[in-house]
């Protein structure tokens, strides 16, 4: 373990970004390389991760749930998240764990506040109460044009991958603005080069962003 990759033990940090962005690549190869490097890795995914939280995916992602509204589908992900954080989230980092997770409030803020229409203060403001006030150290948000992101889907798509191109131009309209509000905590990345140009800019990110 590397000086600066031992800093990262005890650190919370959440992979963001449009459906198709690389998100999902790029976070399985940071997990394989942290456990190379030796580091205590717990993983987790949003919604989901905990008993509960699965449940409620199931109900997030199903395509039949087309009566779901934007609000009750914004409290469910909180449900979700509340529950991840005090049983899993909050336990792994006073270990000393680095906690990894797939999408966390910066979701919520993309896809319910920016493209569906709930105002984002009121977004925070539950997800101060959910997450007890525990957000990532860091979110790392892989940026790419929807014609790009559009290539990279699967041709069996979930409820939310379903939402149409003007749908995903606000998700990553609303990712943009959250990396101009909060550039303490957000960052972003080009992900429409080459996958291994992306994480090589992932590393030296981090090692720049968390440990200086």
């Amino acid at each position: 373990m590397t000086a600066w990759t031992q800093q990262m033990t005890g650190r919370f940090l959440a992979f963001e970004g449009p459906d198709g962005s690389g998100k999902s690549t790029q976070l399985a190869r940071f997990l394989v390389w942290a456990r190379a490097q030796g580091l205590p890795v717990i993983e987790v995914r949003e919604p989901g991760g905990t008993a509960v939280g699965e449940r409620i995916r199931d109900v997030l992602l199903d395509p039949e749930n087309t009566d779901l509204t934007v609000r009750s589908e914004m409290l469910l992900y909180m449900a979700s998240r509340a529950q991840l954080v005090e049983s899993i989230i909050e336990p792994a980092l006073q270990a000393g764990s680095l906690v990894v997770a797939d999408r966390f409030v910066a979701s919520t803020c993309a896809y319910q506040g920016t493209a569906g229409g709930i105002a984002m203060h009121d977004i925070l403001r539950v997800a101060e109460v959910a997450t007890g006030g525990r957000w990532p150290d860091l979110s790392i948000i892989f940026d790419v044009d929807e014609q790009t992101a559009a290539g990279r889907l699967s041709p069996l798509l979930d409820r939310m991958e379903q939402k149409g191109a003007a749908f995903h131009r606000r998700v990553r309209e609303g990712y943009h603005l959250l990396a101009e509000q909060r550039p303490h905590d957000m960052l972003l990345i080009d992900a429409t080069v080459d996958e291994e140009t992306v994480f090589e800019r992932l590393l030296e990110a981090l090692q720049q962003r968390l440990v200086g």
